[in-house]
């Protein structure tokens, strides 16, 4: 079956408002004392003048006419059919987004309520934060046995088309152990920077980070930006074993940066047969799973 367009969702929504005013069938059971009861007692509504005057709260007008758990046959709606039309358009997510009501007068012990849903609008598609939708808008009223308007309630949802989800990354399994001493690092691996631990008190650059200065001995850390530029210091190529997560052979470098510390990483976009010790490189980062970034050496651009 072919999906509908949007031009004729916006059709079937006007033909549907064309309709005017659909009234359902009266409630099964009369606004009785026993439900209101429940009702005060489950919203913590102290106010004795309902059940001594045999009024019910105004929020109660949809209760007297929810159908519940019922396999008799539905009302005639003039938004089951748009609904339905939606989900077939792709539109599958809902979310409400208004429900205003307004009250004309109490609800009466005996009197049974009838619903009556009139559709009003349909406005889009339109691009929210959950995807592009159309905002549907519909009104129902409940009328008493004189057919004296009791309460009335516009309701507005939105019907969107839920973004694609990229699908999560298989968990990278060679985790680096993050700590309070390399969190700083990891972090700074995820902005895209290469951040090298510093002594807050002398100022010395070390790595790997350390609980303690190994110059002056001092506890307190701080953290510089290397410029994310170095010169390639050694280098192995693995071969063997096999290394989970990789694809061998790959090279692992010592990389020696200006700022005077060295580190570890992985040479990419190179030829193995070209990595030499001493050609210049720079850091780029790699997504290995959805939270692990990993910063590598490509060749520095002549």
């Amino acid at each position: 079956m072919r999906a509908p367009t949007d031009d004729e969702l916006r059709e079937l929504a006007a033909k549907q408002a064309a309709l005017g005013e659909l009234r359902g069938t009266p409630a099964a059971d009369p606004v009785n004392a026993p439900m209101i009861r429940h009702w005060l007692a489950a919203m913590g509504d102290r106010n004795p003048a309902y059940l001594e005057r045999g009024l019910a709260p105004p929020a109660m007008a949809q209760v007297w006419t929810m159908p519940g758990l019922s396999t008799a046959p539905k009302d005639p709606s003039p938004v089951d059919d748009l609904m339905a039309a939606l989900d077939a358009a792709g539109y599958t997510g809902v979310v409400a987004t208004n429900c205003e009501q307004t009250y004309h007068r109490y609800a009466r012990v005996g009197e049974h309520l009838t619903p009556a849903t009139r559709f009003t609008d349909l406005a889009g598609p339109k691009r929210t934060a959950l995807g592009v939708g159309f905002f549907a808008t519909w009104t129902v009223t409940w009328y008493a046995d004189d057919g004296d308007p009791v309460a009335g309630m516009l309701f507005r949802v939105l019907k969107f088309r839920p973004r694609e989800k990229e699908p999560a990354r298989t968990p990278y399994p060679l985790r680096p152990a993050v700590n309070q001493d390399t969190a700083f690092f990891w972090e700074g691996a995820r902005r895209g920077e290469l951040r090298v631990q510093s002594c807050a008190d002398c100022g010395l650059l070390r790595h790997p980070p350390g609980p303690l200065c190994p110059q002056c001995r001092s506890a307190n850390r701080s953290y510089a930006v290397a410029s994310g530029r170095g010169t390639l210091y050694s280098y192995v190529v693995h071969h063997h074993p096999p290394v989970p997560g990789r694809e061998t052979p790959f090279v692992v470098g010592v990389v020696e940066l200006p700022e005077g510390v060295r580190i570890v990483g992985n040479v990419v976009d190179c030829p193995i047969e070209e990595v030499e010790v001493g050609m210049p490189v720079r850091v780029t980062y790699r997504p290995m799973d959805d939270e692990l970034v990993l910063p590598m050496w490509t060749p520095e651009e002549p």
